[in-house]
């Protein structure tokens, strides 16, 4: 009766409670040491710090679950095509550490405690260096956004043209569009200063040529989906 009620309740396995319990605490511990170094110098939401804290534990359980099952394999693969589907889509960097937490709880599962603990080890220190270095980050301090406003007499296809050649590095009109029921054109140009002190220099110059109307000028906020 004990024999049959056992064997209910763990099923047909050979995995003992040592061999269970370690390859799982193992797997939260490197995925708490990897949320950590995550941590340092990016922006993150709480939920996704908990998510790659726990997302080890979670895939060696599946890992140890499948276990050569085929059916279990393709009933799993299938659970999380439709988590992915059912998920906003993340930056560069998040998709990569999702990556990262996955293959150290794979490593956990399939029983390479060690190589997990290296594997997290070498990537979180990965990942501290190139934040601590800047590496792949683009110096936008003289990166700006400018907005015009110019009367509709103005031709801004060509007005400012030798003013942006004297105090910037590039400019690019964004948009136009009209506003005042079209006496006034809203220009938005995407320009790169030639150094920190001549943003000044710039609108001053641009006020002489727009009749003094609005002029708006503001730093350009890294895009998210290009992080790594």
């Amino acid at each position: 009766m004990s024999n049959d009620l056992y064997t209910t309740l763990m099923g047909n396995t050979t995995v003992s409670y040592s061999g269970f319990l370690l390859p799982v605490l193992a797997a939260l511990f490197l995925g708490i040491v990897f949320a950590m170094a995550y941590m340092y110098r990016a922006r993150r939401s709480r939920s996704f710090i908990a998510t790659l804290a726990i997302l080890p534990a979670v895939v060696c359980v599946v890992i140890m679950a499948v276990n050569g099952n085929i059916g279990a394999g393709v009933a799993v693969a299938g659970t999380f095509s439709l988590v992915r589907f059912r998920s906003a889509p993340g930056t560069a960097k998040e998709i990569t550490a999702i990556f990262i937490a996955m293959a150290g709880g794979l490593l956990c599962g399939m029983g390479f405690l060690i190589y997990a603990a290296i594997f997290i080890l070498i990537m979180s220190f990965v990942l501290v260096l190139y934040s601590l270095i800047g590496f792949g980050e683009e110096d936008n301090s003289r990166r700006k956004s400018l907005r015009i406003a110019v009367p509709e007499n103005v031709d801004y296809g060509k007005e400012f043209d030798e003013v942006f050649s004297e105090y910037t590095t590039s400019h690019r009109l964004i948009s136009a569009k009209t506003a005042g029921m079209g006496s006034v054109f809203k220009l938005s140009y995407d320009i790169t200063l030639k150094d920190d002190s001549s943003g000044k220099a710039l609108i001053d110059a641009l006020r002489c040529r727009n009749g003094n109307l609005e002029i708006q000028m503001s730093i350009v906020m890294p895009r998210e989906n290009e992080e790594l």
